[in-house]
């Protein structure tokens, strides 16, 4: 059973971009998700933040170490994957994360220019390649938004 997510934040460290002994891209990025809501009890505010490891593939994972940087917002699309080793102790440990089929700039408080890119040779059929030529400016929210909004 796989499960699809979509998430929507903060990137919290520049994307890593590394190679399998095969020569397939693969990217590696933090995302901090914040929560902010009014406690109806006591009317204080409360917020929550939430981590997520993200793994992109191939030209996405090219596109997304081009692209984007630290404490960029983005829009996360993909599949929860889990994970397990031994430590050389002899412990267990399992992590669970992302396995992203689509990221992209959120432009709730940025802009973005978009240039698609020439085919890289031997790619998935995705596109690729070049200076992305995206930029993404992370503005503060404008005055009149009330973070007690769920934006779904």
């Amino acid at each position: 059973m796989t499960a699809n997510v979509t998430i929507v934040g903060n990137l919290t460290r520049d994307p890593e971009l590394r190679f399998t002994p095969s020569g397939a891209p693969v990217t590696t990025f933090g995302v901090a998700v914040n929560r902010r809501w009014q406690n109806r009890e006591s009317q204080q505010w409360e917020e929550s933040t939430s981590f997520f490891n993200v793994t992109c593939w191939r030209d996405l994972a090219q596109n997304v170490s081009e692209s984007l940087e630290k404490g960029a917002r983005v829009i996360v699309s993909g599949r929860l994957e889990q994970r397990s080793w031994e430590t050389p102790d002899g412990e267990r440990r399992s992590v669970v994360e992302i396995v992203a089929d689509e990221v992209g700039p959120s432009l709730r408080w940025a802009t973005a220019e978009i240039t698609k890119n020439e085919r890289r040779d031997g790619g998935d059929g995705g596109w690729g390649g070049g200076s992305s030529g995206r930029t993404v400016s992370n503005e503060p929210p404008p005055p009149a938004y009330d973070p007690a909004e769920e934006p779904f």
